[in-house]
């Protein structure tokens, strides 16, 4: 296992964007038999430190211009709500043949 030297609010926000597209994953990007894959990457030099969560299933992308509505009392439905607070800023990706890899960078 490697470490990297990041500042106490970027770990606090990866932490939360990992929990959040994580749990997207399980929750929308299932495909029966296959897992997600999450990956970090920490670029030192510009102090970026990436988040990327990648699924089967690619027929509902994201878009991070897209205007989240959530009924007030639901108990989801926010979780990109939160990555899009808390990333400096994120996106997607296609991952062939049929799946989608969601990513969020964080500055600091």
């Amino acid at each position: 296992m490697r470490t990297c030297q990041t500042s106490p609010d970027v770990t606090d926000r990866a932490e939360q964007i990992v929990a959040e597209l994580a749990s997207n994953a399980v929750l929308h990007g299932r495909v029966q038999g296959r897992d997600f894959r999450l990956a970090l990457t920490h670029n030192p030099f510009a102090g970026i430190l990436r988040v990327a969560v990648t699924d089967a299933s690619g027929d509902r992308i994201p878009s991070p211009g897209t205007d989240f509505v959530t009924p007030p009392h639901s108990e989801s439905g926010r979780g990109l709500l939160l990555v899009t607070a808390l990333a400096d800023r994120w996106g997607t990706e296609p991952y062939p043949p049929s799946g989608k890899t969601v990513w969020a960078e964080c500055v600091g």
